[in-house]
């Protein structure tokens, strides 16, 4: 059957087509798996945010690639050998429950437990100090960043499941999941929907943090922390209703959509029968890494998360020093994620239809061309920016058009992986088998997306301890003296540049396999 002929053997509208391409009975399954990405990407946003205000307000911007590169990736790491051994025990649904559980317990306890004890459980500003001073002298500024890690241990810890959140609740749980329900023939309508359900869970928690953080107007001058632990309350009480939500309505549809014929018609449901002898973990892991399609749509993840990890890191900085208190830095954080919302869903609708009628190529490439072109501004500008500053009007200072470009990059270039990249890839999946699927999957979307963003803060990282130190031993080299993004950013472009390129020659890598594995799926 046509993706556009309905049971009755007419074609959809011209409009429908383009905006809703689902037929009324497929409702059933659509609304609510959308229903399930709108609870995980709410949760994920507002975690994103207060992140993000912890980290840079509670200790500095340069702290991020740090935490990247030596404890989320390995953490990514930890959390992928984990599910991949649970997933060979657990049924799909227990494994979901397992998966989710232990995140809304953290989040849950740090703003009610946690936080308000920050002072008793922090070390002091002057322990932090003595520990850098015991530090030999040549190396301090190398260390300083890694030490405020360790002095700041709640805030570290917070962003690391943070970041795990989005690979593992995001990018695996559900999308594995979306994989093992729906044929390619669906996807291609289906994903664009619950997309832009999702979406709307953005432009909501956009509204609700900035709320939340507007609280620390009823507190007088001085009590800034305790209008943020307020704020923290209501965030992380939302994160853990909406993760109850989700649990919910993820049983429901083991019970009553998947035992519908005409969603799902395999003798068993997704991932219950644990009969079947799994292969051995390293096994596992090297089919994974010998095979050449898997190998190509983890260069996608992690071209990604590199490129895009290089123009964040730069932009965060510009906003710590326009909001360095976390209430209007999270308050700024949830206004960008209102407006991106709203760009992301009318990007969903183009992107949908691109999808529905472009080759996989060119949906697939359009992310890295967007961002190659729009990243390219925003390091252009920063590199630039005291011969800019002469010619700004006098209300507007550098640090707030750096913040206000930022925004408007990673606010299109998010809106283009939204719509685009994450379904290309997400559909690069559906031709694999369970057995792929599932620790395939984890590997390149768990790990690859860590390794992404961690190649991105290795890169920052390294040269924010190198740099200053090379730079000690060899003064006539020129290099920067001091260990700050502003000053990374000529050389984080060059690499920029590079990574973009070949982002785009893997995506073209990768089209043939796609079409090949899509086609011969089909004449199963």
């Amino acid at each position: 059957m046509s993706d556009n002929v309905q049971g009755n053997g007419q074609e959809f509208g011209k409009l429908r087509k383009i905006f809703f391409p689902l037929y009324m009975y497929e409702l059933k399954k659509a609304i609510p798996m959308g229903l399930i990405f709108f609870c995980i990407l709410f949760n994920y946003t507002c975690l994103r945010n207060v992140k993000d205000s912890l980290v840079v307000t509670g200790s500095a911007a340069e702290v991020i690639p740090f935490l990247k590169s030596f404890c989320v990736a390995p953490s990514a790491i930890i959390f992928m050998v984990l599910y991949a051994k649970a997933s060979n025990i657990f049924t799909n649904e227990q494994l979901f429950y397992a998966t989710l559980t232990p995140f809304l317990l953290f989040f849950g306890c740090f703003a009610f437990l946690i936080y308000p004890n920050i002072d008793v459980l922090h070390p002091s500003e002057e322990t932090i100090a003595s520990w850098l001073a015991a530090c030999p002298e040549s190396i301090q500024e190398s260390l300083k960043f890694p030490i405020m890690i360790i002095g700041n241990w709640s805030y570290s810890l917070f962003y690391i499941l943070a970041e795990i959140w989005g690979a593992a609740l995001l990018s695996l749980s559900f999308w594995q999941f979306a994989n093992q329900i729906t044929k390619t023939s669906e996807a291609k309508r289906m994903y664009a929907f619950f997309a832009m359900m999702a979406q709307f869970s953005v432009l909501l928690e956009g509204k609700v943090g900035e709320w939340c953080s507007d609280i620390r107007q009823n507190f007088p001058a001085g009590h800034e922390a305790e209008a943020w632990g307020l704020s923290l309350k209501y965030m992380m009480g939302t994160v853990v209703v909406l993760g109850i939500l989700t649990m919910l309505v993820y049983h429901w549809i083991y019970r009553y959509v998947l035992t519908d014929k005409r969603f799902y018609d395999k003798p068993e449901l997704p991932g219950n029968n644990k009969k079947k002898k799994k292969m051995p973990l390293i096994q596992s892991f090297k089919i994974i890494f010998t095979s050449p399609y898997l190998g190509l749509i983890a260069a996608l993840v992690i071209c990604y998360g590199i490129s895009v990890n290089l123009v964040e890191g730069l932009w965060k900085k510009q906003i710590g020093m326009q909001y360095p208190n976390p209430n209007d830095y999270n308050t700024f954080m949830n206004q960008f994620t209102f407006y991106g919302g709203i760009v992301s869903l009318i990007m969903l609708i183009i992107g949908g239809n691109i999808l529905r009628l472009c080759r996989w190529f060119t949906a697939a490439v359009a992310t890295p061309i967007v961002l190659l072109i729009l990243g390219g501004l925003f390091f252009g500008f920063v590199i630039f920016r005291d011969s800019i500053a002469q010619v700004l009007p006098d209300n507007l200072t550098p640090v707030y058009c750096a913040v206000m470009l930022g925004a408007l990059v990673v606010m299109f270039s998010k809106a283009v992986k939204y719509a685009l990249f994450d379904l290309t890839k997400e559909m690069a999946y559906i031709p694999l088998d369970e057995e792929m699927k599932v620790k395939g999957k984890a590997v390149v979307d768990v790990v690859g997306g860590r390794l992404g963003k961690g190649g991105g803060a290795i890169i920052q990282s390294g040269l924010l301890m190198l740099l200053p130190t090379i730079s000690g031993w060899f003064p006539a080299l020129s290099l920067p003296k001091k260990g700050d993004l502003l000053t990374l950013a000529p050389y984080t472009f060059a690499i920029f540049l590079f990574i973009c390129l070949l982002w785009i020659l893997s995506v073209k890598a990768l089209s043939p396999r796609v079409e090949a594995a899509t086609a011969a799926q089909a004449q199963k």
